[in-house]
C-alpha cells in the first residue's frame, strides 16, 4: 500500500496507552473539539472493531497483529477518500503504531502515560481482574508487555482530558495538519 500523503488533507492521530489510561476519553474529547473546528473525522476503536474483525476476540501475539493490520488498512482507505482518523487503540506493540507511521503520512502519535497501578485502580471494564482471575490472560502491562512509544508526538497524563486534547490540537496545528 502507498504512503497515504499530501493529495489531501487528512491525518492520523493514534492515541495509545495502557487499557483504562484514559485513550476513549481523550478521544472524546479531540472528537469534539475538532468537530467545534468542522472537522468531521473518524474514530477507530479497539475495542468496537475487535467486535467485526475478530469475533472470537483473540488477544495472543498471532491475533492482534492480523488485529492491528486490518485497523491501519481501514485508516489508511478513510484517509486516501479524506477523512481524518484518530485510532483509539492500546496496540501494545511498538510495530503496530510504527505501521500506521510508515503508511501514513500525516500522522501523530499520543501516549497516554499513566502508571499501572492507576489503570489497575480504574479498571472500567474489569480487565485487571480477570487477569488477576487468571480468566484473562493477555492484558498489557500484566502479562503481556506495553512498548510505549520511542518518540511520540504528544505525551499526556490523562488527568484533563479537554486539556490533553487541547495539546493533541495545537500539535496538529503546529505540523501543518490543521488550521
Amino acid at each position: 500500500m502507498s504512503i497515504v500523503g499530501p493529495r489531501n488533507n487528512a491525518f492520523a492521530v493514534w492515541i495509545t496507552g495502557l487499557p483504562a489510561s484514559g485513550k476513549s476519553t481523550i478521544t472524546a474529547a479531540l472528537k469534539a473539539q475538532l468537530a467545534d473546528r468542522g472537522v468531521d473525522l473518524a474514530v477507530l476503536e479497539s475495542d468496537v472493531l475487535r467486535k467485526v474483525f475478530a469475533s472470537d476476540r483473540q488477544y495472543e501475539t498471532k491475533g492482534r497483529d492480523a488485529f492491528y493490520r486490518q485497523m491501519v488498512f481501514i485508516g489508511s482507505l478513510l484517509l486516501e477518500h479524506g477523512v481524518p482518523v484518530i485510532f483509539d487503540a492500546t496496540a501494545n506493540r511498538r510495530a503496530y503504531r510504527d505501521r500506521a507511521r510508515r503508511e501514513i503520512a500525516r500522522f501523530i502519535e499520543v501516549y497516554v502515560d499513566v502508571p499501572l497501578a492507576t489503570c489497575t485502580a480504574r479498571d472500567p471494564k474489569g480487565i485487571y481482574r480477570s487477569a488477576g482471575s487468571g480468566e484473562a490472560t493477555n492484558v498489557p502491562g500484566v502479562q503481556d508487555p506495553y512498548e510505549p512509544p520511542e518518540a511520540p508526538e504528544v505525551v499526556v497524563q490523562g488527568e484533563n482530558p479537554e486539556s490533553d486534547a487541547r495539546r493533541i490540537v495545537e500539535k496538529l496545528i503546529e505540523k501543518g495538519y490543521l488550521k
